[in-house]
């Protein structure tokens, strides 16, 4: 690890963390505070995939839309009118509509075959999106003269590495430039996260394998045809499958490649003083 010990991460002069976990446990929190409170470069995966990454794919997949309706086709094409996203850092909400729902397009859904597409450009854009936070890293301290940063990791990371393999090259590019910090849940924790998604089910990615199987298991279990498939009964239907298929693969990446923190620990900070400590104890925790 970056930090071997916890006297190593206390006496640093750069503290270099990525915080990885299920989405809504406290990732994007905790970078916020340390942005605002203690000047640490925020590190934003899901904004760079975002932005430097997917808005091509984005931007024309909106003006694909634009251009089935006359008056904004004919701008269009006269290019009177610019189309773009406005992708921040806590509004995702066009890289999720472009990844949209497997199922019916009257419903809102997208073909199966084009959503396995799209997933396909997003788990290549996660990959070097990820690996640019090493040059991030660089960057913001020769530029701007940040002395900390922290990588706010997508909640698929676990998606796109191999926990397991001590030469992953995500892995070993991110351990070797920053902690890898795993933010648990208890199974409370992960009711409250099902019960959201319930609510407001939103599109997610996933690894082909197991999405493959989720959408036939699917098919099979309501007998229903794939173009009539409700796209939020699907998605709904695979978070849980997919949490428990993500929760020992977010394990192995602790395990061998960083250190734990409780989603009920981060709940307590106060401020970044509090977060630092309670790195250090991880560490202590880890050793």
């Amino acid at each position: 690890m970056l930090y071997e010990t916890a006297q190593d991460w206390r006496s640093a002069p750069h503290r270099r963390v990525a915080l990885f976990g299920m989405s809504g446990l406290g990732k994007t929190h905790i970078a916020n505070m340390l942005r605002h409170e203690a000047n640490w470069f925020h590190y934003s995966v899901d904004f760079r995939i975002g932005t430097r990454y997917m808005g091509e794919y984005i931007a024309d997949n909106v003006k694909s839309e634009a251009m089935k309706i006359p008056f904004l086709a004919k701008l269009l094409r006269s290019d009177s009118i610019y189309i773009a996203s406005n992708i921040t850092f806590n509004n995702l909400e066009p890289l999720s509509a472009y990844l949209g729902k497997p199922g019916s397009v009257d419903k809102g859904g997208i073909p199966f075959e084009t959503y396995i597409k799209r997933q396909r450009q997003h788990r290549a854009a996660e990959i070097a999106a990820t690996l640019d936070a090493a040059y991030f890293i660089e960057r913001s301290e020769m530029i701007y003269g940040y002395k900390h940063f922290i990588n706010d990791t997508s909640g698929s990371l676990c998606e796109v590495v191999d926990p397991s393999d001590p030469d992953d090259p995500v892995m070993t590019q991110m351990s070797a430039s920053t902690l890898p910090v795993w933010i648990r849940g208890t199974a409370e924790h992960l009711d409250i996260l099902a019960a959201r998604f319930e609510k407001a089910p939103k599109p997610m990615y996933y690894s082909e394998e197991f999405l493959r199987k989720v959408w036939d298991d699917y098919l099979a279990e309501t007998g229903v045809a794939p173009e009539d498939v409700d796209p939020d009964a699907f998605i709904r239907h695979g978070f849980r499958s997919l949490m428990n298929w993500r929760l020992p693969r977010y394990e192995a990446m602790a395990k061998n490649w960083g250190v734990t923190i409780e989603a009920a620990e981060v709940a307590g900070l106060r401020d970044t003083r509090d977060f630092i400590q309670l790195i250090e104890t991880a560490i202590a925790r880890n050793g």
